[in-house]
């Protein structure tokens, strides 16, 4: 390649770059060169003009005058030869020319036959491609004035190509600031405002055009103030948080960038660029009340909320609670970590804090013991959830420690109850049962001593049931201190306990035990309401010998318990064998009562009841008789215990109480009948009605009828009884207190209820041969009845001098042998119409 071709070369690839630089081609025709197009065809006075640039390849209509869209070879463009030269470029006759007669907008549509080119060169002198005017037909050469219009409209045309790229830029920062998400603003050196974009307006509450001309003071009260501070900056912007003053005259906080504009060396304005921080403001704002509401919930969490450090185990945050369960103020225990605060136990949670940090799972649960600095105990149950942070995964831990301690001293407590009896704390019936079960499986040799106290209904009844719980209280601790600890005492319901006497010579400890038992409850149980008087009756059976599984042993226990109360107050039973028969006996004499009372083979008997001062028979009582078919008789006081037993006393005392009345109906007048009450018949609740029925049946009147109750009777419940009473006492009908001094007898009872008379009980009248302490109790009796005008009988009257020192207390009514033994009715009838010589019947 020689030197021309070379410098031709370069100069292309030069042009070439310039078109690029430019970036005039494969851009969107705009409508300012198509305005100089037209200009040009209509000073040409041509129908045809265009705006052609080359490339390396086409040459293109960059903008055209009615010409269409066109894109030819570049070796086929008309204009490709005004490259060659900074010349206009004149053809009058393309068709006979022979560079052109073959081109297709020549030899084709539209026929061109006229062409002119001004050639299209920059400031740098390079060439783009031409102006160009066309007609189809031949014309003059352009006169002087259209070759300088045409080429004045090419300079003008590769001005606009150079400025394109400024306009471009200036338009789309125009429109960037137009659309910017930000208040923009331009003031001169005065500070006069002269641009504001729409936003600047709409946050401001104006128009854009209001804005102009503004000073920039009337928006920004600290202008001048921000002014000084930008020129004191070494900086050509500061940014800071400012104000604007909204149309309506408030202020809008906002984040105010401030720039200065230079023209050259000196500053030429000042751009302002703002955004509205109402927004950003109010969201700090709910977010420091989010904060403060946060840390307010955090701080008044019931249970405690510590967050630590994953890596170096310091407490970061703990809250109020932490600071109450811990017993220390947040400020010792923040950047501190357990093992330093608790360095008894630090250790053990920092070692939780490594396990819940290497498990899988989001959160561990664990349980600690902690002694607080004041040396209380609590029982802590803590979460502890792993959190990523801003910094690294699992940066913290955090946890929730709930104080436990009365949840488990609650379980603590139900676990107790499960297994203990509240009252007495002793093993309760459940668990012992559950122990014996265990002990007989084993074959372990043991004594099992059923325990039932004496009275003990008497103290409830007496003191009220406050008092009868701490009475067993009382008796639960006692029975605990007689054992070894290898021995068990269970409560194994009411007033009934077990000792199981476990491990070497049961059978012979088994004895002292129970002798110590009944020692022990015999003692005064003293209590805020008076002292209680009790006593204990013990059935002692032993395992293996008498039973070899829990039932039996159990079942055995009972009958010796059994026989033991009946042998008396305070007695010992052991087991054997033959007790079983006496049960079996009594269930077998308990199902003949019932066949008895069906067949109306319980019959009565009467005694008669003397008075002093006459000798005549005032009253008789009915006594119950039973005579089994082949046991003979049965005694009073054993039918009528199983009847109680039983539940058969009810219809038993109906069906007595009512024939009493009709044999009563048949006696002379001035005779009475005395009935007496069963507590268990007395608490049925109809023992009005049944009265009451009897007395309508029989036709006996009211004042005839004597019902004799016990001081057991009134015991068990006190008001009740009294309400029953009265309503008997108003039918017209006596009440007498039977049986008095053998039991808790209150003198409060007399002073509630009027009794009509009281019956001394036989055990004081045979007392008066032996014991001056029955003489002395018979005479307070018998005082008392006097002062309150209450009759006062003896029964048991047996010999004479019994009967002289009974007559010589002051008793008004005698009962026993001595005078008559129980007789029939007719008899009763037949003594009655005797008159007073029925002293005579002494037996």
């Amino acid at each position: 390649m020689n030197a021309a071709s070379s410098l031709h070369a370069k100069r292309e690839r030069e042009r070439l770059g310039a078109l690029a630089r430019l970036q005039t081609l494969d851009t969107l025709a705009e409508p300012i060169f198509e305005r100089v197009t037209r200009v040009a065809a209509l000073v040409m006075g041509v129908p045809y003009s265009a705006v052609t640039l080359l490339d390396q390849h086409h040459a293109r209509f960059t903008s055209h005058f009615g010409l269409p869209s066109c894109e030819l070879p570049r070796d086929d463009s008309l204009c490709a030869h005004t490259l060659a030269s900074t010349e206009l470029m004149e053809v009058l006759d393309l068709a006979g020319d022979p560079r052109f007669v073959d081109h297709p907008m020549v030899a084709g549509h539209p026929g061109l036959r006229f062409y002119a080119g001004a050639p299209l060169v920059t400031s740098d002198g390079h060439h783009l491609g031409s102006l160009n005017v066309l007609d189809s037909r031949r014309r003059a050469r352009l006169s002087l004035t259209e070759r300088e219009a045409l080429i004045a409209l090419a300079q003008i045309t590769v001005e606009l190509i150079e400025t394109r790229l400024a306009r471009s830029a200036g338009e789309i920062a125009r429109q960037m600031v137009e659309s910017a998400p930000v208040a923009v603003l331009y003031a001169d050196i005065t500070g006069k405002i002269i641009y504001a974009n729409a936003l600047t307006a709409a946050m401001l509450g104006t128009h854009p055009l209001e804005l102009i001309g503004r000073p920039a003071e009337s928006l920004l009260p600290r202008w001048h103030e921000e002014v000084a501070t930008l020129a004191q900056d070494t900086g050509a912007s500061t940014h800071h948080a400012s104000e604007a003053r909204h149309a309506a005259g408030w202020t809008i906080p906002v984040e105010l960038t401030l720039s200065s504009c230079k023209l050259g060396e000196q500053i030429g304005g000042y751009g302002i660029v703002m955004r509205d921080e109402s927004a950003q403001r109010a969201l700090e704002r709910e977010n420091a009340e989010a904060h403060a509401f946060l840390d307010t919930i955090i701080d008044h969490l019931p249970a405690m909320l510590f967050v630590k450090d994953s890596a170096t185990g310091r407490y970061l945050l703990t809250n109020r609670a932490g600071e109450e369960l811990m017993g220390r103020p947040r400020e010792e225990m923040i950047g501190r970590t357990a093992r330093e605060l608790y360095p008894a136990c630090g250790s053990a949670y920092e070692e939780q804090d490594r396990a819940a940090l290497a498990s899988p799972r989001s959160e561990q649960r664990f349980e600690n013991e902690f002694t607080r600095p004041d040396g209380r105990r609590v029982s802590l149950r803590t979460t502890r959830i792993v959190l990523d942070g801003p910094d690294r995964p699992a940066q913290y831990l955090l946890g929730l420690s709930e104080d436990v301690t009365e949840v488990r001293r609650a379980e603590a407590e139900i676990l107790r109850l499960a297994h203990f009896d509240s009252l007495t704390g002793l093993v309760n019936r459940h668990s012992y049962v559950d122990r014996l079960n265990e002990l007989m499986a084993s074959g372990t040799e043991l004594a099992l001593l059923a325990i039932d106290l004496d009275r003990f209904k008497s103290v409830n009844d007496q003191f009220g049931h406050v008092t009868g719980d701490l009475v067993l209280a009382a008796v639960g601790e006692r029975l605990q201190g007689l054992i070894e600890p290898t021995d068990l005492v269970a409560r194994a319901g009411g007033d009934e306990f077990i000792v199981l006497v476990i491990g070497d010579a049961p059978a012979a400890r088994a004895r002292a035990v129970a002798e110590a038992v009944v020692a022990a409850m015999a003692q005064p149980f003293p209590t805020p309401m008076g002292t209680a008087h009790l006593g204990a009756s013990v059935g002692i059976v032993l395992a293996p010998t008498h039973a070899a599984t829990t039932s039996e042993l159990r079942h055995c226990g009972d009958v010796a318990l059994y026989q033991a109360k009946s042998s008396g107050r305070g007695a010992i039973c052991f087991y054997h064998p033959s007790l079983d028969e006496a049960a079996r006996d009594r269930r077998a004499l308990e199902l003949d009562l019932r066949a008895a009372m069906e067949r109306g083979e319980i019959t009565l008997m009467y005694q008669p009841v003397l008075r002093v001062d006459t000798g005549a028979m005032a009253s008789a009582e009915a006594l119950a008789r039973w005579t089994h078919p082949t046991r003979g008789p049965i005694r009073p006081d054993l039918f009528i215990a199983i009847a109680e037993e039983s539940g058969l006393i009810v219809p038993l005392g109906r069906m007595l109480l009512r024939q009493a009345c009709v044999d009563a109906a048949s006696w002379p007048d001035h005779l009475a009948v005395a009935v007496n009450l069963s507590p268990v018949q007395f608490h049925a609740g109809d023992v009005y009605d049944t009265v009451i029925a009897a007395l309508a049946d029989s036709g006996l009147p009211p004042h005839r009828l004597k019902l004799e109750v016990t001081e057991n009777v009134v015991m068990h419940d006190v008001e009740r009884t009294f309400v029953e009473l009265e309503r008997l006492r108003a039918a017209g009908i006596k009440i007498l207190m039977d049986d008095f001094g053998t039991g808790y007898s209150s003198l409060s009872y007399f002073e509630r209820f009027p009794f009509d008379k009281v019956k001394i009980d036989q055990s004081f009248v045979r007392g008066l041969d032996t014991s001056r302490a029955a003489g002395a109790i018979i005479k307070a009796i018998v005082g008392l009845g006097e002062a309150l005008g209450m009759a006062i009988v003896a029964e048991g009257v047996e010999t004479c001098a019994q009967r002289d020192a009974l007559v010589l207390a002051g008793c008004t009514h005698l009962q026993g042998y001595l005078f008559s033994r129980p007789v029939s009715s007719a008899t009763i009838a037949a003594l009655g119409a005797a008159g007073p010589g029925a002293r005579s019947l002494a037996a």
